[in-house]
């Protein structure tokens, strides 16, 4: 029978190739041998630290997964059926279409114009002198004629006097010298005199005659400086500012003049055309036609006012290929006013029965303008057409529609030669009675049937 070894002897001696203690992984299930005696005691807690962390991260994954989870909302069984039903349907591709029709379309210039007065007038002063009196308000309405101010006349009336009073002095001269050339003509007829005393008597006679033209001219001039004391309005308008004050010192050559008349109504606009419209227009203006002119403001919203082209200029401008044309309005209420910029609509003419569809439809491609035709079997082809003359919202077709063509508008990204199509129904639902709206039910509350 085998002896029982004793601690010592069991104790291998280490080699001299391995170290003092090999790491010994023993494995997790395997049972841990009984201590040796002699040996100190190994906590086993150590080993088995981990498997706490290991139940709490678990434990979070199932907490986490069970909030988060999506919930799935078991749907009526009518709206599967209903789902079912229109699998082909759901293929098709909801689209707005419109149908091409007949009507008439105006060709509309519009271009930005400058508001332009007929007449503007800086009154000036013609005579020298003080200015007694200023005989209007700052943005008032004259009339042609209607005296504006007044200077100092008492100079030019004392000149007056002056120059009448040479008048006569002179008058009376010229009856002297007359009376005497008559008498040396009769006395010469009778040989009593010489002859050359006759003959001076009629130089004599002319220079008297000479002054009292001179005399004439002089009153005139007076009165005509008298009456440039009144200084009157040349036109119909509306006064601006005025430029000076009553007791200035004027003279004629002051360069600001008094105040500026402008003539408010009629008015007119001047703007460019092209001139490829040019033919059109002359065409237009050769046969006896008005055209018809609206004014707009600055936004081109608000028409302003109405009307007609009053000439065209004789020259083209040959940096910006157009030319300019004038068009008159009456203006009466003063809603247009000088140098304000407007968006002038010339109506050139209108085109009567052609083919429109909505300018939303047309697409532009590599080999130019084209439109999505729906077909009688709701597909959609591609159509090329030529357009003509368009408007904000409508579009003439020259060529490639007929009327009563049905075109897409709206919904044409993924659109192709061939793609299914379907226009979405307006009418009310049928479960809906009259027409009425359903109401709108929270998600959460039509998975639970309705129950709060």
């Amino acid at each position: 029978m085998d002896q029982p070894l004793e601690p010592q002897d069991r104790a291998t001696p280490p080699r001299a190739d391995m170290p003092d203690r090999m790491p010994i992984h023993p494995a997790p299930d395997a049972v841990p041998p009984p201590p040796v005696p002699g040996e100190p005691a190994r906590p086993h807690g150590r080993r088995r630290r981990w498997w706490p962390w290991l139940i709490l991260v678990l434990a979070i994954g199932v907490i986490g997964y069970a909030l988060l989870r999506p919930r799935v909302q078991h749907a009526p069984a009518g709206r599967h059926r209903r789902d079912a039903g229109s699998g082909q349907a759901a293929a098709a591709q909801p689209v707005t279409e419109a149908v091409a029709h007949i009507g008439d379309m105006p060709v509309v210039l519009t271009q930005l114009g400058t508001v332009t007065s007929l007449a503007t007038i800086t009154v000036q002063s013609q005579i020298t002198g003080y200015l007694l009196e200023v005989n209007f308000h700052e943005g008032q309405e004259v009339h042609k004629g209607e005296q504006l101010a007044l200077v100092d006349p008492r100079l030019y009336i004392a000149t007056l006097t002056q120059d009448e009073g040479n008048l006569k002095r002179d008058t009376a001269t010229l009856h002297e010298a007359q009376t005497d050339l008559a008498r040396y003509q009769l006395l010469q007829r009778q040989k009593s005199i010489a002859a050359q005393t006759a003959e001076d008597q009629v130089y004599v006679v002319g220079q008297a005659e000479g002054a009292v033209l001179l005399d004439q001219g002089q009153i005139a001039s007076a009165k005509q400086n008298i009456a440039y004391c009144h200084i009157l309005s040349p036109i119909d308008g509306r006064v601006g500012l005025r430029q000076v004050d009553a007791g200035n010192y004027i003279t004629s050559s002051a360069t600001n003049g008094l105040v500026v008349v402008t003539q408010i109504h009629p008015i007119s606009v001047i703007f460019t055309i092209p001139e490829d419209d040019i033919p059109a227009m002359q065409a237009q203006l050769l046969a006896g036609a008005t055209l018809q002119v609206d004014a707009y403001d600055r936004t081109n919203t608000i028409k302003l006012a109405s009307g007609s082209v009053e000439t065209i200029d004789n020259t083209i401008d040959t940096s910006t290929g157009t030319v300019r044309v004038r068009a008159d309005f009456h203006n009466a209420d003063g809603t247009l006013f000088p140098n304000q910029f407007v968006n002038a609509q010339l109506l050139l003419q209108t085109l009567h029965g052609v083919v429109l569809i909505p300018t939303g439809a047309i697409q532009t491609g590599p080999q130019g303008n084209f439109v999505y035709l729906v077909q009688p079997d709701s597909t959609v082809a591609v159509r090329p057409i030529k357009t003509g003359t368009a408007s904000a919202t409508e579009t003439v077709v020259l060529s490639g529609l007929a009327a009563n063509d049905k075109v897409v508008t709206d919904g044409t990204d993924k659109l192709k030669t061939g793609s299914k199509v379907m226009v979405p129904s307006a009418q009310p639902s049928a479960g809906t009675p009259g027409g009425a709206p359903r109401a709108h039910r929270h998600p959460r509350a039509a998975a639970d049937g309705g129950n709060p």
